[in-house]
């Protein structure tokens, strides 16, 4: 019996290969989709004159120097994974707010790649204002992997320093964030500076295959599509007795709006975006509703175990986009297309025709956390500048709207949302772990929860 476009979110494990492909560019898949935007940027632009990346980088001689801001587990693994492209690279400056995941990193980073890891003491870099340090360095590309609600700050920054920019996905917590963003890589731009996203996706050859195949009318006219990020949640880091309440938050980022902006924001991303880069559009309004259910304790902070949203773009086609952080229940991180003539589950490149019969699935898959930095170097090394932030912001901006709805419990327009008020957290004041926290327990150690029918002036103000 044919298995199910639903049963599973991921190619079967002999479907993927992790070697490295030949390199690619990395925006060109995006163009139409960007047309949305008169001054966005598709594809890679040649260096001009008034390039930053030296001559000698261009050929792929000489070294191109990594700086790292964000050195848990992503920042570790995306400067791990940029030291592995072909070609000279070395890891010259860091920066966290904790001192001791910045030495996990170190040390992590020196075991996959001793010979490329030339991070003095004087570059070793901690505390809020660390990201300064690593922007004065001689670092020709920097990694942006912190929490998401600080990307906006460091992003800026980066760009002001003349520096090429690889950051993690979401881009922003909150509307201000995403338009300071947006702000920022117009000056990008003008510097002809790179700004790859980590929307990997866009770099494998399963999802540019099926997406291909999708757009030259393989399933016939397509207006309704599914996503999907279900599964058993992440970890929960205790409260210690000596921690302030904003070194508690940011040791537990995940839970706390300000720093994440909600799971629909920083996993459900990856989902969200695959349909907007279907639809080469993103929504005019949403719906929807969540909750907590089952994940309600202290340790939780104040974000919601799940959502449902219901987005309308303005071709008139839907998208219904699912997360859910609850154990034992369905999982699933899929995307999925319906046309008039079949369906596919994009998620594991494979088409249908309107009898749930296969007639096409795509090749070889690849790591696409890992190809999305090879695609970036090579780039690099070729004198091209690739641009991801627009589609990157417009993206996050949808999963926000989708958590304004769902806090709300009302339909949100994309301009009310994108034009709204809200601002999480003033970034650029935080100083030191005695600050006061941008979010303030009740007596008891619980958090302010969001409900919906009661909340609109505090989300979207």
């Amino acid at each position: 019996m044919k298995p199910s476009p639903e049963n599973s979110s991921k190619p079967p494990i002999s479907e993927i290969v992790t070697e490295k492909l030949q390199p690619n560019s990395s925006a060109d898949s995006r163009r139409a989709f960007l047309k949305t935007s008169a001054s966005a940027v598709a594809g890679s632009a040649i260096i001009g004159s008034a390039g930053f990346v030296p001559a000698n980088h261009v050929a792929g001689r000489d070294v191109i120097r990594i700086g790292l801001i964000g050195c848990g587990g992503r920042g570790t693994g995306a400067a791990t994974q940029a030291m592995n492209t072909e070609g000279s690279t070395e890891l010259v400056a860091m920066a966290d707010a904790f001192g001791d995941r910045l030495e996990s990193c170190l040390d992590e980073c020196t075991k996959a790649h001793k010979e490329k890891v030339k991070v003095p003491k004087e570059n070793q870099f901690v505390g809020f204002d660390a990201y300064k340090g690593v922007m004065a360095s001689d670092a020709d590309l920097i990694i942006l992997a912190t929490p998401p609600g600080f990307r906006p700050l460091h992003f800026e920054a980066a760009v002001n320093a003349n520096k090429h920019v690889f950051m993690e996905k979401p881009v922003a917590s909150d509307p201000a964030g995403i338009r300071r963003v947006l702000a920022a890589n117009e000056i990008a731009k003008a510097k002809n500076l790179a700004v790859q996203v980590g929307l990997q996706r866009h770099h494998e050859p399963m999802y540019k295959q099926t997406m291909e195949r999708l757009k030259d009318g393989a399933i016939g006219d397509i207006n309704f599509a599914r996503a999907y990020w279900n599964n058993e949640g992440v970890w929960t880091r205790p409260r210690q007795p000596d921690q302030t309440e904003l070194e508690y938050q940011m040791r537990n980022w995940y839970y706390f709006n300000w720093l994440c902006g909600d799971h629909i924001n920083e996993q459900h991303i990856h989902n969200i975006d695959v349909i907007n880069w279907l639809f080469d559009d993103f929504p005019i309004k949403a719906q929807g509703q969540g909750g907590r259910q089952v994940r309600t304790g202290k340790e939780h902070g104040e974000i919601y175990d799940h959502h449902f949203v219901e987005f309308t773009y303005g071709n008139n086609a839907t998208m219904l986009s699912q997360c859910r952080h609850q154990p034992g229940c369905w999982n699933a991180v899929s995307e999925h297309a319906h046309g008039s003539k079949g369906s596919c589950e994009i998620s594991r490149g494979r088409i249908f025709d309107l009898d749930g019969k296969e007639t096409w699935r795509a090749g070889q898959n690849v790591n696409g956390w890992q190809q999305e930095h090879h695609d970036l170097f090579a780039d690099l090394r070729a004198g091209k500048i690739p641009n991801e932030a627009e589609y990157g912001a417009k993206s996050t901006m949808t999963a926000i709207l989708g958590r304004m709805a769902t806090y709300t419990g009302r339909e949100i327009t994309w301009d009310q949302a994108i034009n709204s008020t809200m601002n999480l957290a003033d970034f650029d004041a935080l100083a030191t772990f005695g600050d006061e926290a941008p979010v303030q327990p009740n007596e008891d150690m619980t958090y302010n929860i969001m409900q919906p029918g009661k909340s609109w002036d505090k989300v979207v103000g």
